[in-house]
């Protein structure tokens, strides 16, 4: 394990000791362990190695040899056994927002309630509002968390669901049984969430397929299995159907469980307008449905074209203004992921990140980039041991010697993701700040600021001469946690007038500018830059998710700043 794994279970003990209702200080030293670990410029290995572990400051020599054991194992009987003394309806309690340890202690020994459908039902019953340090809004609100869990427990990340769905529609094309095979539904559709998965495949010999997909390791149950249609749930509790057709309605099945439904509803309107009748088996003339499906259609390229449009990709398929625009031919040439040269939002172990700079660096080289920038939190972000004006001043240092030793081709930037404060000055003062190559500028705290006054705040960041990109919009973690309040359009609009970039978060946990808002942001002249949030090399990947949102939004390779050359980069970023 590395420092910042080891840092996340120290924290998860902290939890689980303060859950199990021991003593602040000893709760507090492993807060402290994580922060050490977290802050520690020099590698753990070579402390550990050299003995030196237990002397520093926060550590001690119990928390040291707990922390040598990950390091050397992977594993600690002291975390297991303690996650076997809290009960699990305890620490899942702790998803629910305004539900922190301390009140779910006093929960638990005040009214015995250990798992999150007795919480609902003391609420409901007025219990929990009477108890000290709760009252009837924070009874409220643990309603309204509750009920915002339940609908996420329904949902699945994009991300998530693509990485179960992955493999197994490898291993259908790989049957020599499957003619052809896809993934339909809203994974197809780039939808930031997933409620199934649904996989249509051509066979004339369904039964061996269902044979094989109902037999998967990962399989939990089978909820259903016929020579057409099989459904199984998956060990992480998603759910999937599988659909087997012969190949002369594959194309029309594809389309019609690819969705959305309002996209389907539109199409069925417009294949009546021109004489025909249109289902998931095929395209008939309307007077004789009966008859077999037209067969000239091999492609869903073929279907659009039969009904006079031009092809329309799955991301665009939600029911908005795409089949209009298709029919007129002004559907945008839709950015692709090899259009990206580059990469600003990223974090290195100088605040919170898993990898050096130099293994950022490397990695994000091997995705034939031209450019690599660092944006590591600024000192507010104190969780992330975020760089104060004197490490950014280092930092700085130590990119332009990697740029000028030419140890890497592709060119790294020198930048800052900067705190947006409460009052909406910026966290560094500007004459630090100008050093930087650029500045993502991000909110991080104060989430329950009102609308109007959230709003004010990011207008006045963006408003900052140094700024040159606002990061995450909304602050929003899907299927965990809302965005604050704000004016989305009144943002959009003040970064336009102001010559800002708002990124797209590509986080899987973010997709954040939302795609909903892209369009017509886009239109009005908006700048986006997609950005992976990397904390690790492995995140760099998250860059796939961020070009399908953009292309969900409807943006083409012009409404992209990072589609831009380097010597472009460079000349947008010292005009500004």
């Amino acid at each position: 394990m590395n420092k910042n794994e080891i840092a996340s279970i120290l924290d998860e003990i902290a939890v689980l000791l303060e859950l199990n209702g021991e003593n602040f200080f000893k709760v507090r030293a492993y807060q402290s362990a994580a922060r050490t670990l977290q802050t520690m410029d020099e590698e753990l290995g070579v402390v550990i190695g050299e003995s030196r572990l237990k002397q520093v400051q926060g550590i001690g020599d119990a928390l040291s040899k707990k922390i040598e054991i990950l390091y050397k194992t992977n594993e600690l009987k002291y975390y297991n056994d303690l996650k076997k003394l809290v009960p699990s309806g305890l620490v899942e309690m702790l998803e629910i927002p305004s539900l922190g340890a301390k009140k779910i202690k006093i929960l638990h020994s005040e009214l015995k309630i250990d798992n999150i459908e007795k919480l609902e039902k003391a609420c409901r019953a007025g219990e929990v509002k009477v108890l000290d340090g709760f009252g009837e809004k924070t009874e409220e609100r643990i309603l309204v968390g509750i009920k915002t869990r339940k609908a996420y427990k329904k949902r699945h990340l994009w991300w998530r669901a693509n990485m179960i769905a992955k493999p197994i529609i490898e291993g259908l094309r790989s049957l020599k049984e499957v003619d052809i095979a896809d993934c339909a539904g809203s994974l197809r559709r780039g939808m930031e969430t997933v409620g199934d998965l649904d996989f249509i495949v051509a066979s004339e010999s369904p039964i061996p397929v269902m044979n094989w997909f109902t037999s998967r390791e990962n399989v939990a149950e089978v909820t259903a299995k016929g020579e057409t249609k099989s459904s199984v749930r998956f060990d992480t509790g998603l759910q999937a159907d599988l659909r087997v057709v012969p190949f002369e309605h594959y194309y029309f099945t594809l389309h019609h469980f690819t969705g959305s439904k309002e996209h389907n509803i539109k199409m069925r309107h417009r294949a009546l307008k021109l004489g025909f009748s249109l289902s998931e088996w095929g395209l008939t003339p309307e007077k004789s449905i009966t008859e077999k499906p037209i067969k000239e259609i091999q492609s869903e390229k073929d279907l659009f074209e039969k009904l006079e449009l031009n092809y329309i990709p799955p991301e665009l398929r939600e029911g908005r203004d795409e089949i209009e625009e298709a029919g007129k031919g002004q559907l945008p040439h839709l950015i692709e992921e090899k259009a990206i040269r580059g990469v600003f939002h990223n974090h290195t172990t100088a605040s919170g990140g898993n990898n050096t700079l130099k293994e950022m660096t490397f990695a994000a080289e091997s995705f034939g980039w031209e450019y690599f920038g660092i944006a590591d939190h600024s000192k507010a972000s104190f969780q992330a041991n975020g760089l104060n004006e004197e490490r950014i001043e280092k930092q700085i240092i130590e990119i332009n010697k990697l740029n000028n030793s030419k140890t890497f081709k592709i060119h790294i930037f020198t930048g800052i993701e900067c705190d947006i404060l409460a009052d909406g000055t910026l966290d560094l003062a500007p004459s630090i700040l100008s050093q930087l190559d650029y500045v993502v500028v991000s909110v991080h705290s104060s989430f329950s600021l009102s609308e109007d006054a959230q709003t004010k705040r990011i207008i006045r960041a963006l408003e900052e001469p140094n700024t040159t990109m606002l990061g995450h919009l909304t602050g929003r973690l899907l299927l965990r946690r809302e965005g604050y309040r704000i004016n989305e359009h009144k943002i959009i609009d003040a970064a336009i007038a102001n010559g800002k970039i708002i990124e797209l978060n590509a986080s899987p946990l973010r997709l954040d500018m939302d795609w909903r808002l892209w369009k017509h942001a886009a239109a009005k002249g908006l700048l986006c830059s997609i950005n992976p949030d990397a904390h690790n090399t492995k995140n760099l990947d998250y860059i796939q998710a961020g070009v399908l949102t953009a292309r969900k939004g409807g943006l083409t390779e012009d409404n992209i700043f990072n589609t831009r050359s380097l010597s472009q980069v460079k000349s947008y970023l010292s005009n500004k």
